[in-house]
């Protein structure tokens, strides 16, 4: 018994000093948000002699936020949409037509997922600069493109565990296969669209080298807007800083509002 309470102590320590490392980042994010460019260099761990407020007022404008965050958040919901809806019309198809041309095209998304996107970078953005493309709706079909491998894989993993008894019940009763995809199965893909939805959230709301391929200053998202504060001279870490700070309070609010289904849908969604 002393040696399992031990061991149990041991875990709990490692689990605090663990969540101390992940915490450090933000940490050092929040607190130097509120110190002026000089503090910073002098002290990075220690809290603020003197706590600015100047920092958040000039990232917000500097950054064009209202905007910046339009455009990210369009983008992001969108692509994401987009993305769901044709992964798992895509995963669902591969999944119910047992058929060598199936598995071939099975395989074909799953190999994709290894091109790296450095390879295609300078031939995709030509061909899409040659039918002017190069604006938001070029960067969400890009997006599109970029995330369905995955996401297919992981609705044609998930498709596995549903029955085809279902797809043969619907039928009878006289549903075609779009009635039956959308009020039968789809809603029982709950669990692994949460889980896509979040992957392809993050990957998007993060993502800085496509759109700094593909957009403008006026359709710029929020990280972006981030690169603006680091010249060739100078680098202004106390803007930089308080810009990250403003920029994570929308996922934040997300994340407080969905953690529920969130949770749930990745829990659910690696038991299948």
């Amino acid at each position: 018994m002393k040696s399992d309470k031990r061991r149990l102590y041991l875990l709990e320590i490692f689990g605090i000093l663990l969540g101390l490392l992940w915490l450090s980042p933000f940490y050092l994010m929040v607190v130097n948000a509120f110190k002026s460019k000089r503090e910073i260099f002098t002290d990075v761990l220690g809290l603020p002699e003197e706590i600015t407020t100047d920092n958040f007022v000039q990232s917000f404008i500097d950054l064009n936020f209202v905007n910046s965050l339009f455009n990210s958040v369009l983008i992001t919901v969108v692509s994401v949409g987009i993305i769901i809806f044709f992964s798992s019309m895509a995963g669902y198809a591969l999944a119910r037509n047992k058929s060598k041309l199936s598995g071939v095209l099975l395989l074909i998304f799953v190999a994709a997922m290894l091109i790296p996107f450095q390879s295609v970078m300078i031939p995709l953005i030509s061909l899409f600069g040659s039918v002017d493309m190069l604006n938001r709706t070029g960067l969400i079909f890009m997006y599109l493109g970029f995330g369905s491998s995955l996401s297919i894989f992981l609705y044609h993993g998930a498709m596995t565990g549903i029955s085809k008894t279902l797809d043969e019940a619907a039928t009878i009763d006289g549903a075609n296969k779009l009635q039956v995809f959308w009020r039968i199965i789809f809603p029982l893909l709950k669990p692994i669209s949460v889980t896509v939805g979040i992957l392809n959230v993050i990957w998007i709301w993060n993502d800085f080298l496509l759109p700094s391929l593909i957009l403008d200053g006026s359709s710029a998202t929020i990280p972006l807007r981030m690169f603006y504060f680091f010249g060739q001279y100078t680098k202004q870490w106390h803007l930089a800083l308080a810009g990250l700070t403003i920029a994570i309070i929308p996922v934040i609010i997300f994340y407080f509002f969905a953690q529920k289904q969130i949770i749930k849908g990745v829990a659910e969604g690696a038991v299948k």
